[in-house]
């Protein structure tokens, strides 16, 4: 989950409001410091970390809380209705027949986004998309993009031997002209020299660029503000793509001082795989970072060829109870199309699943090694023993054990895993309030999300 310490530092500053009718004085004090102070340890604004503590705090003594919210869960919705204003709306981009033009200083990701984009904008949205190598600085940086996108329909148009970069792009745009959407990777420089600004407005002017977007690292933090303000300045920047988000203590820095510049944020990058991309929607972030959940980015994770009906029949019997190891693995098979156990979690309310969505990283690592480890034993096993979990005796579980290459206790493991989530999924199907808000989120978005109901 991307910013995860700033995620457990707000839930243990609103968490001091936790079975409060009415706040006094005292408490509210202790609360807004704790906030502040887990802002500021994710590098936020000082001034935006102020102007977003004092509307808290004042509107935590103006409102009351809607009947049936506890002052707990009346915070934390304040607290995201201030959040999804401080980062904007989503930008509205229309790929089909688009030239997007991308720029940003050296090292910050441009070509790794590149054939990210171009293949989430190919997945998503069914588009014949092409790519246009124009950094000639950067040794090497065409055979990256190939190699990046060698698996995958978009047209990657280079020349290695070229340093005129006007000139590959003119070209380029010639080659790629079929495509319904064009994505241009230009050179980064340490710094805005007049270099770069001469390439870039060259290039700008030939592309004619409906769309200019800065990537920029979420490592920079604070000075992700100045950088956005100089780009912008010099290309009349329409949208920004923010990198490396996941795993980083500066990230919340670079979120608000981006938002500060007024540019919106059209993508966030959450991993160095081609898959790890995101559309930047405010209100779903938000929602997610506060441990609301978001129901329907989990459902916009599946793959195309995911079995719809197949996934709903899986679900009903997990609700249930009535599944067996089949099932089980079935569902493995689901979650490892979709994603790893981090990035599921990161999706689902926090304290969802018996607290699993408020695991750390390192547990939640620890787990996705489990859930390896269980898909291997079940090669082992034999149809009968996948349904009959419960009848395997000693016997069967040496056999068992030898065949995957573990210990029998590894074995023994995975059969009371089964009994546990058995149980656990079969009193969540019982859970009226829950199924009731859980469909809710999925038909209409809503996140005021009861904590009570997920053992907050």
């Amino acid at each position: 989950m991307a910013l995860e310490g700033l995620s457990r530092g707000i839930f243990r500053s609103i968490g001091l409001l936790k079975n409060k009718r009415k706040i006094d004085e005292e408490e509210l004090r202790e609360m807004t410091r704790s906030l502040r102070r887990a802002l500021q340890e994710a590098d936020f604004n000082v001034r935006q970390t102020k102007d977003l503590v004092e509307k808290l705090e004042a509107r935590l003594i103006e409102e009351k809380p809607r009947p049936g919210l506890t002052l707990q869960t009346h915070a934390m919705n304040i607290l995201y209705t201030e959040l999804v204003r401080l980062l904007g709306p989503a930008h509205q981009f229309q790929p089909h027949g688009a030239t997007l033009l991308l720029v940003g200083l050296y090292g910050q990701g441009k070509t790794t986004t590149t054939a990210k984009l171009a293949e989430w904008y190919r997945r998503k949205h069914g588009l014949r998309v092409a790519v246009i190598e124009a950094d000639v600085h950067r040794p090497g940086a065409y055979a990256q993009l190939s190699q990046l996108l060698e698996d995958s329909t978009v047209q990657v148009y280079g020349e290695p031997e070229t340093k005129d970069a006007p000139t590959i792009v003119r070209n380029g745009l010639a080659a790629c002209a079929s495509a319904d959407l064009v994505i241009v990777d230009t050179a980064g420089r340490h710094q805005l020299d007049q270099d770069l600004v001469d390439e870039l407005e060259q290039i700008s002017s030939i592309t004619r660029a409906s769309e200019r977007w800065l990537v920029i690292d979420a490592q920079v933090g604070q000075a992700a503000g100045p950088v956005a303000a100089s780009f912008h300045s010099l290309a009349g920047v329409t949208g920004i793509v923010i990198t490396k988000l996941d795993g980083t203590a500066r990230g919340g820095g670079a979120l608000s001082a981006v938002a500060a510049t007024g540019a919106p944020i059209v993508h966030i990058g959450t991993g160095e795989n081609v898959p790890d991309l995101e559309k930047f929607e405010s209100d779903r972030f938000i929602s997610r970072l506060l441990g609301m959940g978001d129901i329907q980015g989990l459902i916009d994770l599946a793959p195309e060829d995911m079995d719809e009906e197949e996934a709903m029949r899986l679900t009903q019997r997990l609700m249930s109870g009535r599944f067996t190891l089949n099932d089980m693995y079935k569902q493995m098979e689901m979650m490892s199309k979709v994603g790893t156990i981090d990035k599921l979690m990161s999706f689902l309310p926090g304290n969802m699943l018996g607290g699993m969505g408020a695991m750390s990283k390192s547990q939640k690592e620890a787990m996705q090694g489990n859930l390896d480890r269980y898909r291997t034993i079940m090669d082992s096993m034999t149809a009968w023993e996948k349904n009959e979990p419960a009848k395997i005796k000693a016997d069967r579980i040496r056999r068992v054990a030898r065949g995957a290459g573990v210990r029998e206790k590894d074995v023994r493991e995975l059969i009371a895993q089964w009994n546990r989530s058995r149980k656990m999924m079969k009193g969540m199907g019982g859970n009226r309030k829950l199924n009731k808000q859980m469909r809710k989120m999925m038909k209409e978005g809503d996140m005021d999300i009861d904590p009570s109901s997920f053992g907050m």
